[in-house]
């Protein structure tokens, strides 16, 4: 009997609720920003609810332009979080975030290893190539996304030879012999590459629950197919069904290309949800964390992601293919930019529907405003679909957090989508790798 597919459910830990003035509120806890305490606290609540794993973003730079009025993108380096968190907690997976554009693959691959060692096997990678932070690293500009997805390919690749380099089985600790490790198991890498030179052993061995699962942002055509080749999941940005059935179909038909059967990489989009006890009430709570977007700064970042002006036209007018014509812009995020335009040419929304789509206004993510009953509904409706695996949680309000720890996550339990027990110890058992 084939067993019943279920979710795979994470939680960001990057304090989502704190957008625009939300970090202003009374709840928003936002004095414990740059805590541990306040993360373990948020850790302890996901293990009790049985969650696959938390999920750590990072950003190698500060935007000092918000500074004023919001706390940018500063935050806690993610490897050391996670390995506090890993001491304070037994089940739960701890995905954290490393650039493969800005780090050493040694460093990475020792810094992962040594996560994967302290949490006893729930370690997780999220490879990212970065879109800024060139200037604190070197004086040299941002590499294209060609040759960031290139490098990527080959550090994730060194990555991979280092940990294999010195495996678990090469580990003795044999008293009575005095043998401590079989050397003959352990090899240099001697790898050559166009970006990396790198002789290796790796001074750790893995961990004996095997290999560490990866995760990589970003749903480009480059990135897709970095995913398909390489990775256990995908964390992506699907504003809507279509989008995520769309992403979802390919990426199994890539993996088929590069024979990996075709359900090895999971889709988890981002889930960013205001939930109420009425709707009314969930739609208030969206409002507000919104507000401090003008209409000047949505037309400006329509502007920033396609290159297009159209702040001129009237609000009622369609915005169609053909006002794409003969505009060669630079992107910052080329997933952002498939997303708007593909919206563009398959449904010409107006300018005001233009102007409140997630892609403008947030960062591209599947949103649910409403009950609790809603987003059941809504999160169901796309699993059965096949628009997604599961799904990461960013909360939109501290009131919503507490609504998916105390009511959501029950209730998709209740409806046969969800474990209600952890049956497994690491994050490879979690998400059911084989």
């Amino acid at each position: 009997m084939t067993e019943k597919r279920q979710l795979c459910i994470g939680l960001s830990l990057s304090t989502t609720w704190l957008k625009g003035t939300g970090w202003q509120q009374p709840d928003s806890m936002v004095e414990h920003l740059y805590s541990s305490n306040f993360y373990v606290m948020l850790a302890k609540r996901a293990e009790k609810a049985k969650l696959d794993f938390l999920f750590k973003p990072d950003a190698l730079l500060l935007n000092t332009e918000v500074l004023d009025q919001s706390p940018g993108f500063g935050g806690l380096d993610p490897i050391v979080l996670l390995a506090s968190i890993a001491s304070e907690t037994d089940r739960i997976g701890l995905v954290t975030t490393a650039s493969t554009t800005f780090n050493p693959p040694y460093v990475v691959a020792r810094q992962l290893q040594s996560l994967h060692w302290i949490s006893n096997g729930r370690a997780g990678w999220n490879i990212v190539t970065s879109i800024d932070g060139a200037d604190n690293f070197s004086n040299a500009p941002m590499p294209s996304s060609e040759e960031r997805y290139a490098k990527a390919m080959e550090f994730t690749d060194v990555v991979r030879k280092l940990w294999e380099s010195y495996p678990y089985e090469a580990l003795l600790i044999n008293r009575t012999t005095g043998q401590f490790a079989d050397k003959e198991k352990i090899s240099p890498i001697h790898h050559d590459g166009d970006f990396f030179n790198i002789k290796g052993p790796l001074n750790l061995p893995t961990h004996k629950s095997g290999s560490i699962p990866l995760f990589q942002a970003g749903a480009s055509g480059t990135g897709r197919n970095f995913a398909a080749s390489t990775a256990d999941a995908i964390f992506a940005a699907t504003p809507d069904i279509t989008s995520g059935i769309e992403l979802r179909q390919d990426l199994r038909m890539r993996a088929r290309r590069h024979g990996r059967q075709p359900d090895a990489v999971r889709v988890l989009p981002g889930l960013y949800f205001f939930l109420g006890k009425t709707r009314d009430e969930a739609r208030e709570l969206y409002r507000k964390a919104h507000t401090h977007l003008s209409t000047a700064h949505r037309y400006a970042s329509i502007q920033s992601i396609l290159g297009l002006d159209i702040s001129h036209l009237p609000l009622d007018q369609p915005v169609t293919a053909d006002l794409l014509q003969g505009i060669n812009h630079p992107v910052r995020s080329q997933t952002h930019a498939d997303l708007l335009r593909s919206l563009i040419v398959q449904q010409q929304p107006t300018v005001k529907e233009l102007l409140f789509r997630p892609e403008v206004i947030g960062s591209a993510h599947w949103v649910v405003v409403g009950t609790v009953e809603d987003a059941q509904r809504e999160i169901t409706t796309w699993f059965e679909a096949g628009a997604m695996d599961g799904f990461i949680a960013l909360p939109g309000s501290v009131q919503s957090l507490e609504l998916f720890f105390d009511e959501l996550v029950p209730m998709l339990t209740q409806h046969g989508l969800y474990r209600s027990e952890y049956t497994g110890n690491t994050l490879r058992e979690h998400m059911g790798i084989k």
